[in-house]
């Protein structure tokens, strides 16, 4: 409470640079049910732009965010190379995955296997060959 008795909302102490919120919600509601909406995007646009420096700051962020994941990416594991290497932007990849969630319903082994040699037959395989850093990737693609 302020010094003159009236009630101060949450949000007033957290954000007080954002507009006051309506004392009632349910009107507030109400009265954005038919505003324009191509010019209420273009009021919350406003709202949310932020100051250059901030703006700056998160551009410098983000730039060095995927400067660590890409160098991560080189420490990476067998199973992340092979993830990797197989995303699912490619056809093999997502041949892959489909393979696998078929092999989880499949009950018997002559019926997987008959799976396994029909699915990954068609694959280009071969363009993969040599394209992981990981030996065991490459091992693999070599096996398919």
């Amino acid at each position: 409470m302020s010094s003159d008795s009236t009630p101060v909302s949450v949000s007033a102490i957290l954000s007080p640079e954002l507009p006051a919120i309506s004392a009632s919600p349910r009107a507030a509601i109400t009265a954005g049910w038919s505003v324009d909406e191509a010019r209420h995007v273009r009021e919350l646009l406003a709202i949310a732009e932020l100051p250059p420096n901030d703006h700056a700051m998160a551009q410098e962020t983000a730039a060095d965010l995927v400067r660590r994941v890409r160098l991560r990416a080189k420490d990476q594991g067998v199973v992340e190379a092979f993830m990797r290497q197989y995303d699912l932007g490619s056809e093999e990849g997502v041949l892959l995955m489909c393979v696998a969630e078929a092999l989880l319903r499949i009950p018997d082994q002559a019926t997987a296997d008959a799976l396994i040699r029909d699915k990954l037959g068609d694959a280009n395989w071969k363009r993969h060959l040599g394209q992981s850093d990981s030996l065991l990737v490459n091992a693999s693609t070599w096996g398919l």
